[in-house]
């Protein structure tokens, strides 16, 4: 393969609390643990990978992706909402999701 995807960026007010937030959400693993990146994947040497990155500047419009993850069952479904993340009722194929925080 001439090109992988390695990553996706996201910018973060407190990188460290977001990306704890997906790690154990997604039940990944944590990879990098800097003050500059926090980096979460699904194993220590798969790919692709979500990294949190500090920025100074406040969130000042919508943003342009959003994950959509389907929990499987009714127990996975109230473990995410437990820890905050919010229920879209944005469906695309029947199921129930929940998305990020």
């Amino acid at each position: 393969m001439a090109l992988e995807w390695e990553q996706v960026t996201v910018d973060a007010a407190d990188p460290a609390a977001l990306g704890r937030w997906w790690a154990e959400a997604l039940g990944w693993v944590v990879v990098n643990d800097s003050a500059e990146e926090y980096e979460i994947r699904p194993e220590h040497d798969r790919l692709p990978g979500l990294i949190f990155v500090p920025v100074p500047e406040g969130k000042t419009v919508k943003n342009r992706l959003h994950p959509a993850c389907s929990p499987r069952g009714a127990a996975e479904n109230r473990r995410l909402l437990h820890t905050r993340a919010k229920r879209s009722d944005r469906t695309y194929d029947g199921r129930s999701r929940c998305g990020g925080r």
